[in-house]
């Protein structure tokens, strides 16, 4: 399960229309295991992005049960979606609603894509509403080039020592 958190940033940009410098607040979406985690991401991904100061005025916790993303798409929107499910104790049918946020390029893109995504469910569902997100950008908990690091020389995997002899592990 994904932890997801959202993150407020107010930094002053310079406006491309009228080249006047404004304060603005950004918010990105962060794949995190802590608050702790997502504040520090933050901080690193910004640094990067952002020339001058910026502060980070909130984290919260998100409660996006999907995320669906698309090449194509330039624009996170939130959904909310229904479904009815039989509630196991009484053994009656219950609405049970989610929230989804799915990258398209307008709302009849976002809607195709819940659609497409959730192609697998065997329950109906109703999408309830979609309207645009404030989110510009989505860090996942991996990155590519995170996962396949290499090992470093000095360092060497546990099942080595297991193979090696008994008298040399005895030294």
């Amino acid at each position: 399960m994904q932890n997801l958190f959202e993150c407020k940033v107010k930094y002053d940009k310079i406006d491309e229309q009228s080249g006047k410098e404004k304060k603005v607040s950004e918010t990105y979406l962060f794949d995190a295991v802590s608050f702790t985690e997502a504040e520090s991401r933050i901080y690193k991904e910004m640094e990067s992005m952002i020339r001058g100061e910026f502060i980070v005025t909130n984290i919260r916790k998100a409660n996006y049960t999907e995320i669906f993303e698309n090449e194509d798409g330039d624009i996170w929107y939130k959904s909310k979606i229904s479904f009815a499910s039989v509630d196991e104790k009484s053994g009656k049918e219950k609405k049970v609603s989610n929230q989804i946020l799915v990258l398209a390029s307008n709302v009849k893109d976002a809607y195709d894509k819940i659609h497409e995504g959730m192609g697998g469910m065997t329950v109906d569902f109703d999408i309830n509403a979609i309207s645009e997100s404030p989110i510009l950008d989505f860090f996942p908990y991996f990155k590519e080039e995170g996962v396949n690091e290499e090992i470093p020389a000095n360092l060497k995997p546990l099942n080595r020592e297991e193979t090696e002899p008994e008298e040399q592990q005895e030294l």
